[in-house]
């Protein structure tokens, strides 16, 4: 096999890059340092020597896709949500009768929502919360439409939801 060449960049620091870049400036300096007792790991390609996804505490976080965005997982986004302010304006807030249904895995209509961060856009990873303030993460997934057009309409899917928080099985 090959030797692969190392990164130009540091993992840790490519991957705040991208955080930033998706969530907003700033929700990456939430992240733990790669050498304070291992707490932020990376798993890497074997054929492309690429980072593939990371975990923090043991638990996966996110998976870097191929078009150069993330897929968070609920892990990864309550963390955001429990250490950064700035990550709430990537979240959505359901209405408290969809909220059985979203965390499921159930997608998220128009009508349901409540609120919308400002950050949320057409195609980017979100996270759903059960509430505004203070709230948990009940599901993760993408974007239909973005934040001005959400609580505009009644009908229609405004987040397909990727992962529930009762759907998974651990």
């Amino acid at each position: 096999m090959p030797k692969l060449n190392p990164l130009p960049l540091d993992a840790r620091d490519k991957v705040c890059r991208h955080i930033d870049a998706l969530f907003g400036a700033g929700v990456s300096e939430t992240l733990p340092a790669t050498d304070n007792d291992n707490s932020m790991k990376f798993e890497y390609s074997r054929k492309t020597g690429r980072i593939k996804n990371f975990s923090i505490d043991g638990a996966l976080a996110a998976t870097l896709r191929t078009d150069g965005g993330l897929a968070l997982t609920v892990e990864g986004a309550q963390f955001f949500v429990n250490n950064s302010r700035a990550f709430l304006e990537n979240c959505v807030v359901p209405a408290e009768e969809a909220v059985p249904f979203v965390s499921e895995g159930r997608s998220l209509f128009c009508r349901h929502v409540t609120w919308c961060g400002s950050n949320v856009k057409a195609g980017s990873d979100i996270a759903v919360l059960d509430k505004k303030e203070n709230g948990s993460v009940i599901a993760v997934g993408i974007a239909i439409l973005g934040a001005g057009l959400m609580n505009k309409f009644s009908k229609g899917v405004a987040v397909k939801v990727r992962e529930g928080i009762k759907g998974r099985t651990a």
